[in-house]
């Protein structure tokens, strides 16, 4: 099996394991935080907001300096942001100061943008015909988050005193192992990248294989973003216990990593939009079935289906982004590409505490139809193949 017998792909799995487990505190915990601690329940999600806006100003600068200086020293650095962030976090939360959990969110969202290029360095690593399987692999370390980070969670209760101090503790601990084990790939090779800034994406974004395949993530991730950092809010009040969301997060980040283990060959074998188009269709689902009830059997199914309309969108358009640009054009595509998923889940991040709070949940499901649409019509003019990806 690749994720075995590849050991870039094995250590990468292994530090998505780690961040998702950090990032899974975030999902669980950083709203009900900011609801506490903000002077008005409009800003419950700004840190969230901001943890994304740090990983919107990382991440071309990241993009750029990996291919320049290799994946480790920018992985490493990332990783570092990560401890930082978990450090600040803690302390706003010992001292009751949402500032300070806003400044925290910052570095943490530069460990975010380190954490996606992760799928795109074990596409360098495998030959083409397992380019799919590799992407997918490396999504899929956030299984063993899902089943470890809620255990990790209630053990960290117990270690300070202080209610879930020891929660963003544990990200700075996770965060730090990650860096010893990134540390340990191989440098890679250099490629020096295209010139030229904005006017290199400018000509990338001519071809619409790389549109198709950047709104493909962008719109996954948003969404994602958008219910995700809903759904412990609209249970809540719904009169949900917190160990109840925390289940349905529990199972929402299962529906989102489970499915790699198919996603990957399925790209492999059927092409990457045919499983671009099925990943956007069960988002269709997801929002029908979330604003169909607010039991706990509909969040938790919605949830569930998010996730996997989420892992198919990200694993086709990570894969078909690859077809559409020369080696020394990486840094830039790729960086392109997640500076975009983080634009789109910048706005959704606030977005979903003003919708929750203003709307309700309804109209956080209804949000959802405009932008599959546009992914879907996105991906139709390279629905011809390879022969027609080039050009405008």
């Amino acid at each position: 099996m690749l994720l075995l017998e590849n050991r870039t792909v094995l250590r990468l799995f292994i530090c998505q394991a780690l961040y998702w487990s950090c990032a899974m505190v975030g999902i669980t915990l950083t709203a009900l935080i900011g609801l506490q601690l903000a002077p008005l329940n409009i800003l419950a999600t700004l840190p969230l907001a901001l943890l994304v806006l740090g990983n919107l100003l990382a991440v071309q600068p990241l993009s750029v300096f990996m291919q320049r200086r290799g994946r480790r020293a920018g992985f490493m650095l990332g990783a570092a942001c990560g401890v930082v962030g978990g450090l600040i976090s803690a302390l706003g939360v010992w001292l009751g100061d949402f500032t300070l959990l806003c400044l925290g969110a910052l570095p943490t969202g530069a460990y975010q943008a380190s954490s996606m290029f992760y799928r795109f360095a074990a596409l360098e690593a495998v030959s083409e015909s397992e380019k799919g399987r590799a992407t997918a692999y490396v999504i899929a370390g956030g299984v063993v988050a899902a089943l470890i980070a809620p255990s990790l969670m209630q053990l960290s209760k117990t270690l300070i005193s202080a209610p879930f101090v020891g929660a963003y503790l544990l990200v700075a601990v996770l965060a730090a192992g990650a860096g010893l084990i990134l540390s340990q790939l191989a440098g890679g090779s250099l490629i020096a990248p295209a010139p030229g800034g904005f006017g290199a994406m400018r000509e990338l974004l001519t071809r619409p294989i790389v549109r198709a395949a950047i709104t493909t993530t962008a719109v996954a991730h948003g969404l994602m973003i958008l219910v995700m950092n809903a759904t412990p809010l609209a249970m809540q009040m719904c009169g949900f216990a917190i160990e109840q969301s925390t289940q349905v997060i529990q199972w929402h980040l299962l529906g989102m990593f489970l499915p790699a283990f198919f996603a990957g060959p399925l790209v492999d074998k059927l092409g990457s939009l045919t499983v671009a188009v099925l990943g956007a269709l069960i988002l269709l689902a997801s929002a029908g079935i979330g604003f169909s009830g607010i039991g706990q059997a509909y969040f938790m199914i919605s949830s569930v289906l998010l996730g996997v309309g989420w892992n198919l969108m990200l694993v086709a358009g990570t894969t078909l982004l690859a077809q559409g640009y020369a080696a020394h054009e990486r840094g830039h595509a790729q960086g392109l590409m997640e500076l975009s998923n983080g634009s789109v889940a910048a706005i959704a991040s606030f977005a979903s505490g003003a919708l929750i709070n203003s709307l309700g949940w309804g109209a956080v499901n209804i949000g959802m139809l405009p932008l599959i649409i546009l992914a879907l019509m996105m991906l139709w003019p390279v629905r011809g193949g390879k022969a027609q990806l080039s050009g405008s």
